[in-house]
């Protein structure tokens, strides 16, 4: 299908794109890397009458250290992620879940800031960024405010953040924990039928409900001295699979459970 008609706008700096969205509300899109937004309007499922382009804030795209944080900008690519030394070294679950996004185009097209943003619970950021325990710098027109990850992801494809703002940072507190991934797909390409990232002993769970959840029931057993396939036991537990042709609810609950283990397998044998 063709989207709708629109107006577009190429923002100058995130001042310019705050400001057109003070304007326009609801009715203006941010355009990050376009594999989120651009879809949904051919689709008709968005039809945006503003569309604000930010991919070229290079003042939104940067890794560093800061202090015991690394402090990711919103507009940085899959791509860059995925090999930043930094990230590699300090926060190596993000660097290599943002190796296995998608295929090649998506990984040199897609930023970090518009997965987060978009709030798909199939996505592998969201849920990786939850067990993490990163927080995220949304800029309004009267500053900026800070968002933890447990609290940005409301629902499906709903999140924090308001129509006039902007996610400019990813927080991500640096770890020295192990750390494990795991995700099952129809093809390699597609988004995870179910996935888990490990921190720790922190577990989020991806496509086990509305949005990227933590898996609760298997991170206080842990706590309690569980060993690793009686934790994993639990994912399921508390969570809301969508039921589909493709993959029931129940069959996603296998899943979960299946992946917890490997995942954390995985983090003990780095730790």
């Amino acid at each position: 299908m063709i989207p709708a008609s629109l107006r577009y706008h190429r923002a100058s700096s995130v001042d310019d794109a705050l400001a057109v969205l003070a304007e326009h509300g609801d009715e203006a899109k941010l355009l990050a890397g376009g594999h989120s937004l651009l879809p949904l309007m051919k689709l008709r499922l968005a039809a945006p009458e503003v569309v604000v382009d930010i991919a070229g804030l290079g003042e939104l795209s940067y890794v560093r250290l800061d202090g015991d944080t690394v402090a990711i900008g919103a507009m940085t690519r899959y791509c860059d992620l995925e090999r930043d030394p930094v990230l590699v070294e300090h926060a190596p679950l993000l660097a290599h879940v943002s190796g296995v996004v998608g295929d090649p185009q998506v990984r040199h097209r897609g930023t970090i800031g518009g997965s987060v943003a978009h709030g798909d619970a199939a996505a592998d950021l969201p849920a990786a960024l939850l067990a993490a325990d990163a927080s995220f710098v949304v800029r309004g027109r009267d500053g900026d405010r800070t968002v933890a990850a447990k609290d940005f992801f409301l629902g499906p494809f709903t999140t924090a953040l308001e129509a006039d703002e902007v996610l400019t940072e990813i927080r991500v507190p640096r770890s020295e924990a192990g750390w494990g991934f795991e995700k099952f797909t129809r093809r390699a390409i597609d988004w995870a039928v179910v996935g888990v990232a490990v921190s720790g002993r922190q577990v989020a769970l991806i496509n086990m409900a509305g949005t990227p959840v933590r898996a609760e029931a298997t991170e206080r057993a842990l706590a309690d001295g569980a060993s690793v396939p009686e934790a994993a036991a639990l994912a399921a537990e508390g969570t809301s699979p969508a039921d589909e042709p493709h993959a029931t609810a129940e069959y996603r609950e296998h899943l979960a459970r299946v992946l917890t283990e490997r995942a954390l397998v995985q983090a003990e044998r780095r730790s």
